[in-house]
């Protein structure tokens, strides 16, 4: 519902109703070789229904203060449904079996969105606050297969960590010096934190971080844009973003840890009579090697690193009819 108490005051009122029904039919064996004909045991063998509800509100308030400044604020609630773990090991760990909880986040913001300079400088300020509840997790869970209270193998297991509060602040500016130049980018601070972590009946809240949540992150953009006496147009782009340090996955292991750095990507685009269009791009110029996820299984001698793409060069040609 959008309501306007005033011509520069708007005020947008709503709210979603989700419903849903979910149903898990799993059996999960372990097999005595690498054919999968003969069985040896079985770690889940069950189907399941449940039901989530949800009620998400959202209230957002605008005051336009000039025709090139806008303020505004907003409160809203997210949701993600709950479910069960088709990797379920219930004979290890029974609660696998068992329906993981539905993820609510309560996210409040408060802004801005600026033009000055006669629209040639742009600013958008945020500033945000989410709480999380029962947030929902992928974790590698070890288990003991032989009982000599040693882990020697594992499963992997969807739980729910609890709750968390995320604090940010962010910032998009756009510059345009001339009518051939363009000068934009963006600027983040992260405070990512769990207020409550259970493992086993404690609380290590403190000892976890989010995944893949820098605490700085930003980029910065030149583009050079020019019409051509023949017709058509040239541009050039050359980009830097950057991101500090992150966490992939919930286990933590520093051999996992990816370091801060920034990525380098430039290109070349010639728009021809508006029909033609030729694209020269790179991505990764400096060849930058980063991790994006990955896994370390003591229990299994398993570490594994995925690694974002290296140097590349790309060359198209489009013609549009």
């Amino acid at each position: 519902m959008d309501l306007r108490p005033t011509s520069k005051l708007k005020l947008d009122v709503g709210a979603r109703y989700t419903d849903e029904d979910k149903r898990a039919i799993v059996l999960n064996r372990f097999y005595a070789d690498a054919t999968f004909s003969r069985p040896i045991a079985v770690a889940a063998d069950f189907d399941k229904k449940t039901n989530f509800t949800n009620v998400s509100p959202k209230v957002s308030l605008d005051y336009q203060i000039t025709p090139d400044i806008m303020v505004y604020g907003l409160a809203t609630r997210g949701f993600k449904s709950g479910g069960y773990n088709i990797r379920a090991n219930a004979v290890a760990v029974p609660r696998s079996a068992e329906p993981f909880d539905d993820e609510t986040v309560d996210s409040f913001e408060v802004g801005s969105k600026m033009a000055f300079l006669d629209q040639r400088v742009f600013l958008n300020l945020s500033a945000f606050h989410n709480k999380y509840k029962d947030i929902q997790l992928s974790v590698f869970t070890g288990i003991d297969t032989n009982g000599d209270g040693t882990n020697d193998a594992f499963f992997g297991d969807f739980t729910n960590a609890g709750a968390g509060t995320i604090n940010g602040l962010e910032i998009e500016y756009q510059y345009l010096p001339s009518q051939h130049w363009l000068i934009s980018g963006n600027l983040a601070w992260l405070d990512a934190k769990y207020d409550e972590y259970m493992d086993r009946g404690v609380n290590v809240a403190n000892q976890m971080k989010f995944t893949n949540a820098p605490d700085f992150s930003g980029a910065l953009n030149v583009e050079y844009r020019t019409d051509l006496a023949s017709g058509g147009n040239l541009s050039a782009r050359v980009s830097y973003s950057y991101q500090s340090e992150v966490w992939p996955t919930t286990d933590l292991s520093p051999v996992i840890r990816q370091d801060g750095y920034g990525l380098v990507n430039a290109g070349v685009v010639w728009k021809l009579d508006g029909a033609w269009t030729f694209s020269l791009q790179g991505t990764n110029l400096a060849d930058k090697e980063y991790r994006t996820t990955g896994y370390n299984i003591p229990a299994v001698g398993t570490l594994i690193g995925f690694y974002g793409p290296p140097r590349q060069y790309s060359l198209s040609v489009r013609y549009d009819f």
